[in-house]
């Protein structure tokens, strides 16, 4: 009965969080959807086909079958999306509530940095790193972190200020409790629910950069499927051949608004407003 009014109540979360889970479901299965198919095997007389019974989403200029592709890129563009909010999530969070709590010279030094990273232009920035560090997914990853974890922590450094000088703060330290147990009784449960919801609606964005990376040659390398690497290799075929990036485009696309929806739906369930 409390599953079904929660259902009810949260009718376009539900919706949107079992999408998702259908996409993760298809990444995980890939070799089950696609039957086992090898998304690098190469037949160069199937190259450049149209879409057709035997491959519903065409071929690329090597044979390979896109539908194979794009359901096993589904694998690395998630996993790559995952690992940057994580990474951002954990970093952005921990910096945040350090420099909201403690103030003083360590937080005039996360925010510094913080200043300084967002000075400059993101993306420009990311290939910049990536282009240090030699391109390949796990770079690219490492680069969009780098320069997206500011926005998570001043977010909690900002909640975290809201809170600090409360009388159960304060009590707590008159009591003796120590920093360690105030920042996780106190400190990191406030911040949590609305750092959530900023990681779901970012899965969606940092797909978008990652796969932007990869399709300016920053990211994934073949023939490592990848969604913005396919539409890199495609770019030269637009006319001849445009399946090559209408179907990785089109799986960016639905990815990025399942996800960027779902986390508007996580935001009228957790229901966090401003005190």
């Amino acid at each position: 009965m409390k599953f079904k009014r929660f259902v009810k109540k949260n009718k376009f979360f539900c919706l949107f969080a079992l999408l998702a889970f259908l996409i993760l479901l298809a990444a995980v299965f890939a070799p089950v959807i696609t039957g086992g198919a090898d998304p690098a095997a190469s037949v160069l007389k199937d190259a450049l086909q149209a879409p057709n019974a035997r491959h519903i989403f065409g071929t690329d200029k090597l044979g390979r079958d896109i539908f194979t592709r794009v359901i096993y890129g589904a694998r690395t563009s998630l996993t790559a999306a995952f690992s940057v909010v994580i990474l951002i999530f954990v970093l952005g969070t921990v910096l945040g509530v350090l420099a909201g709590y403690f103030g003083g010279w360590i937080d005039t030094v996360i925010m510094r940095v913080a200043d300084m990273m967002v000075s400059f232009p993101g993306m420009v920035f990311a290939m910049a790193i990536a282009g240090i560090l030699g391109a390949s997914i796990r770079n690219a990853v490492i680069a969009v972190a780098l320069v997206s974890w500011t926005k998570y922590a001043r977010l909690a450094r900002s909640l975290v200020l809201k809170i600090r000088n409360r009388d159960y703060v304060a009590a707590a330290v008159v009591t003796g409790s120590k920093t360690l147990y105030i920042l996780m009784k106190y400190m990191v449960p406030n911040v949590i629910p609305t750092l959530v919801i900023t990681a779901a609606t970012d899965i969606g964005g940092m797909m978008l950069e990652l796969a932007g990376l990869s399709f300016l040659g920053f990211g994934a390398k073949a023939p490592n499927p990848e969604w913005g690497l396919m539409l890199n290799e495609g770019r030269p075929f637009i006319q001849s051949a445009p399946w090559m990036m209408i179907c990785p485009g089109a799986a960016i696309f639905i990815v990025v608004v399942v996800f960027n929806l779902l986390g508007d739906a996580l935001r009228d369930v957790l229901d966090v407003r401003d005190e």
